[in-house]
């Protein structure tokens, strides 16, 4: 049994999101004890201790105050991602949570970790898996080189059957259409791009139905067509 997947644009650990986590953790698998949340800043672990202790604070204080028993584990390089102590905190989660930063970074560190591996057993046992911008774009298939504006890109796990999780998509300014542009020119038959609003997250479970949850919406491109789903609404990946 795979657990629920939520895939957010922005606003982990924010006031926001509370309705969202609040579903995460009545539907991750703990039947009727406390839901035990492992939060990992892994994607800023490039920016400093500042950032990796804000994202760890915030993390912690946002799923206590929902009822969580939870901890933030300090993953922020290939070492302590292959920290025994670590992966084992981690396989003991009801739902693992990846707050945002650098995709790149967060692939490089996470591909074949021991905690990664454990993250994996929650969510197949049917626990949450829940990422945040750099946490949800690395489930896609591959995530863009924003450098290039989309002409490059790196693979990454395609779990969810997207070619690409595009974060924040309403703040995009207009400099960034043609990021839009290339990614979609790029799309083979049957392959579908998913963008997800600020504030916003799209909760489902591989092989089932999609939620729309928060604040805005969820928009989904193939080569040549396009649909926006609205708070509420449902769709299929595939």
């Amino acid at each position: 049994m795979n657990g629920l997947i939520a895939l957010l644009g922005s606003g982990e650990y924010l006031p926001v999101m509370n309705d969202v986590d609040a579903y995460l953790l009545a539907n991750c698998g703990a039947n009727g004890r406390k839901p035990r949340v492992v939060c990992l800043p892994t994607a800023a672990g490039q920016e400093g201790d500042a950032s990796v202790n804000r994202w760890s604070q915030m993390g912690v204080e946002h799923f206590t105050r929902l009822g969580a028993d939870v901890v933030a584990v300090p993953v922020t390089d290939a070492e302590s991602a292959n920290e025994q102590s670590h992966a084992s905190a981690v396989a003991e989660a009801d739902v693992v949570y990846f707050s945002g930063g650098n995709p790149m970074y967060l692939h490089q560190i996470m591909k074949d970790s021991l905690v990664w591996k454990s993250a994996q057993k929650v969510w197949e046992r049917g626990g949450v898996y829940a990422g945040c911008s750099a946490g949800a774009m690395i489930l896609g298939s591959e995530v863009p080189d924003f450098r290039t504006m989309g002409l490059r890109s790196i693979p990454v796990f395609g779990i969810v059957p997207t070619a690409f999780v595009i974060p924040h998509f309403d703040a995009f300014p207009m400099m960034w259409k043609p990021l839009l542009f290339a990614l979609r020119k790029r799309l083979r038959a049957g392959e579908m791009l998913l963008g997800v609003d600020e504030n916003t997250a799209v909760v489902g479970t591989l092989g089932g139905e999609w939620t729309v949850m928060g604040k805005a919406q969820a928009h989904l491109f193939t080569k040549d067509g396009e649909r926006t789903y609205a708070v509420g609404e449902r769709f299929i990946l595939k």
